[in-house]
């Protein structure tokens, strides 16, 4: 039941070249930088990765993308990303651009089992090229699919050496969704604590998707875009 590792480099032992990632976080929130950090320095290539968006060029998955260890993103915004916008447009790094919600919905039913559900988001547009779509009750709905992952990447507020995690508020995100979807998941927590801290009503994730944990060091806090109010 013990689930914890030595740290980030020991947790991404075995991501091979060509791996499937799912990994968590939106924008610069929630984000395994640590794994993250740890991927860059193991040098694995041909990567695909599924994430909400790529974050920014110098950080995160952003260093993946600085050294073209990425083949493939799957994600619904790139918009902060000047590298990631000037790979695809060169055609050295593929993107299959989806819709925030269809996303989030396609990492769900693939940890669920499901393998691909009905949605109106899209019809009539560029995501829905290739795809098929139906007609129910007046309403035309594309198929779209459930998604998988060969690994992981989550990070949570705390955690315990069961795998059991609790997200610290907006940084949940897509790092439950993401948990689910992955053979293996490979969890970072900023704080490890004690097996019986949690209330069990009060765990997010529940350990049994979780396959390897450890802390966290050195996080950065960033802030994409910092707003203050007028004086």
């Amino acid at each position: 039941m013990n689930k914890l590792v030595g740290g980030a480099a020991e947790a991404v032992r075995d991501i091979p070249d060509g791996a499937v990632l799912a990994v968590g976080g939106f924008g610069l929130c929630g984000i395994p930088e640590n794994c993250l950090d740890a991927l860059v320095d193991k040098k694995v290539k041909d990567l695909t990765i599924v994430s909400n968006n790529a974050g920014v060029d110098d950080f995160g998955t952003g260093r993946l993308l600085q050294g073209r260890q990425i083949k493939k993103m799957v994600s619904s915004y790139v918009g902060e990303n000047k590298l990631f916008e000037s790979l695809v447009l060169s055609g050295e790094l593929e993107l299959e651009m989806v819709p925030q919600g269809t996303l989030a919905e396609r990492l769900r039913a693939g940890g669920a089992g499901i393998p691909g559900f009905y949605t109106p988001t899209g019809v009539g547009t560029v995501v829905a090229e290739g795809k098929e779509v139906r007609e129910f009750d007046g309403r035309l709905y594309v198929l779209e699919r459930g998604l998988k992952a060969d690994f992981a990447l989550v990070k949570a507020w705390r955690g315990d050496a069961r795998g059991n995690l609790v997200f610290r508020k907006t940084a949940r995100n897509f790092n439950p969704l993401c948990a689910t979807v992955g053979k293996v998941c490979i969890a970072e927590v900023e704080e490890l604590v004690p097996v019986g801290t949690f209330d069990p009503d009060h765990v997010h994730l529940p350990g049994i998707y979780v396959h390897r944990l450890f802390q966290g060091r050195g996080y950065e806090k960033r802030i994409e875009r910092r707003t203050v109010a007028p004086r």
